[in-house]
């Protein structure tokens, strides 16, 4: 991979949260340069980091958003319909994280394994009683997992697809921990959107993949696997949930979602050098804007206050340069995250109950995809005039009652 996608510089780990007796060591920063193939055009950010350092003390636990689990639960309720699954059935969740989607599996006595390598995480799904092993899946352990506990009718895996470093050796697995007619469902957040929303922030190191349905297409056929349906969602900025089987399974018709999806992106430019090479200018007017107005806000006196300690917050703090100088703190719910520090910019994570101790003039929402369910839970923020800012597709703020303000 020789042509440039977008250049952020360097970065550290974006949840390698720092501890208060760490403020002192040095952290390291690796560069997020990411870069497109110009026969696949598969967009792919380079390994420098192993996986294992990664999601060592994993700090993301999906239980606490609310929409996150909201979504969840909608999948489930569909895809246990769609394919009237029943007690007799297995489902396998790839990155299943604490078990915040199997455990609706689990209410409806469908048995289910979780497989998750972060080991801090996966414990708690243990404890709330959903079965995990703690592994990197991939072709070096499929088999043991076969012998173990059989083949998935159902394996699926939301926003992991593009944190395996090596693609083909994840999908090739996936195709032996499937029974002969099971589906394969897999969310990612579509390269598409990406560049449409300028989602830059998206982009850092546990994100080795930027994918286009063609190019996700193409991998999945290599490996002898047929994506069927394909729907696009509105998670995290916009993503794509694929359906797929063994290429030889004609039990399942072709939707005609496939064939649409496929000629959009074309139309679009996806299979075209050209379309990738505008992307950075774009980043780089973002940044210039969103500077802009934290320099204007500062200047006048205001007191700005972050929402959330997402792995995309970090990669656009440290892109801009973000620091205490312009953000005094941030919140987050998850009490793993609590009273450390972001990592790179060293800015403090609070419980939410700092906004409302302080009441800062602005509320700088890191977690933009989940912007309607910070702005309804902080709604209170209208008390003493407070606003929120959104960062991204095009910086905006908004008063407690989500009217646009700004430009």
């Amino acid at each position: 991979m020789t042509h440039t996608f977008v250049d952020l510089g360097m970065s550290p780990l974006c949840q390698d949260h720092v501890k208060p007796e760490e403020l002192n060591r040095m952290e390291p920063f690796y560069p997020l340069h990411v870069y497109v193939c110009d026969q696949c055009f598969l967009v792919q950010l380079e390994e420098f980091v192993a996986p294992a350092k990664i999601f060592d003390d994993y700090a993301y636990f999906s239980s606490y958003s609310y929409s996150w689990l909201k979504h969840a639960e909608q999948y489930v309720n569909m895809i246990t319909d769609r394919l009237s699954l029943t007690p007799e059935n297995f489902v396998v969740e790839l990155a299943s994280n604490d078990g915040y989607l199997l455990q609706y599996f689990v209410e409806k006595n469908i048995p289910v394994l979780g497989i998750d390598p972060a080991a801090n995480v996966a414990a708690q799904a243990i404890r709330n009683g959903i079965r995990t092993e703690v592994e990197f899946f991939g072709n070096r352990v499929v088999q043991k997992l076969v012998d173990k506990y059989g083949k998935a009718d159902l394996l699926l895996g939301n926003n992991v697809l593009a944190h395996v470093p090596d693609i083909n050796d994840f999908v090739s697995a996936m195709k032996l921990m499937l029974k002969p007619q099971g589906t394969i469902t897999m969310e990612f957040p579509h390269l598409l959107r990406l560049v449409e929303g300028n989602q830059f922030d998206t982009i850092y190191h546990e994100h080795f993949s930027y994918l286009s349905f063609t190019t996700v297409s193409r991998i999945f056929a290599y490996h002898g696997l047929s994506i069927f349906d394909v729907e696009e969602l509105a998670t995290h900025g916009g993503s794509l949930r694929i359906y797929a089987k063994h290429a030889d399974d004609e039990s399942r018709t072709l939707s005609p979602e496939v064939m649409r999806l496929l000629v959009m992106e074309d139309e679009a430019g996806l299979c075209s050098l050209a379309y990738y090479q505008n992307f950075s200018e774009n980043v780089k007017e973002t940044k210039r804007k969103i500077l802009e107005f934290l320099v204007t806000a500062k200047r006048n006196g205001k007191h700005i206050a972050g929402y959330g300690a997402p792995g995309k917050g970090n990669t656009l703090l440290n892109y801009c340069g973000i620091r205490t100088d312009f953000i005094d703190y941030t919140v987050d719910r998850n009490p793993h995250k609590q009273e450390n520090y972001l990592p790179g910019t060293l800015i403090p994570i609070h419980h939410p109950d700092r906004i409302r101790e302080t009441a800062p003039d602005y509320v700088f929402i890191l977690p933009w995809n989940l912007k309607d369910e910070v702005m309804e839970n902080l709604s209170f923020i209208d008390e003493w005039g407070g606003k929120f800012v959104v960062p991204i597709p095009e910086l905006e703020v908004y008063d407690a009652k989500t009217i646009p303000v700004y430009d």
